[in-house]
């Protein structure tokens, strides 16, 4: 996966998501870009001094292979579904931030449970760094795409609460050694 400061020219119009406003905007082909991150099955770019996001399933128009989707057991345990959503949850990132939602400790609550023998229903609570987030809403939708992707699933519902208030001593102690934040 290219990660680097080369830039890149889209080989095809893309949409894309402004960061850190959340406005949809479309790049045109032949647009140069350099991706400044690609985790979590979206590639964040720097456009002239600007972040977009681009969708996995867009990832040819960078000229990069999709990242791969969750896989769980056949005849997976609630366990093994609770493990999935978790290693999901692990792979959305805040546009801005490199580092996961969980180890940022956005994540207030997560709860699946059976909505049929073989499917499972999840509901999740988290929060945001900043209230007045522009990405509020496109994060809480990558949550829910990303959830929606383990096989089994049946839905996902992500509710975003700000009580208690975010801060930095919910990340884990690896995310505030990587921000300088111990």
């Amino acid at each position: 996966m290219m990660q680097g400061y080369e830039p890149i020219t889209l080989s095809r119009g893309v949409q894309a998501i402004r960061v850190p406003s959340g406005d949809r905007i479309i790049l045109p082909k032949g647009m140069q870009v350099i991706i400044s991150q690609a985790l979590g099955g979206s590639f964040t770019v720097n456009i002239g001094g600007n972040l977009a996001r681009i969708a996995n399933e867009d990832a040819d128009a960078l000229g990069q292979e999709p990242m791969e989707g969750p896989a769980v057991p056949e005849n997976p345990s609630d366990k093994d579904i609770e493990a999935a959503v978790y290693r999901q949850l692990e792979t959305c990132y805040d546009p801005e931030i490199p580092i996961n939602i969980v180890d940022l400790g956005l994540v207030y609550d997560c709860d699946v449970r059976r909505a049929t023998d073989q499917s499972w229903y999840v509901e999740i609570r988290m929060t945001l760094t900043a209230p007045g987030c522009g990405m509020g809403d496109v994060i809480a939708d990558d949550v829910r795409y990303s959830v929606e992707l383990i096989p089994g699933i049946e839905q996902c519902d992500v509710e975003l609460v700000f009580d208690p208030p975010w801060g930095p001593d919910m990340m884990s102690e690896a995310a505030r050694l990587q921000t300088g934040m111990m």
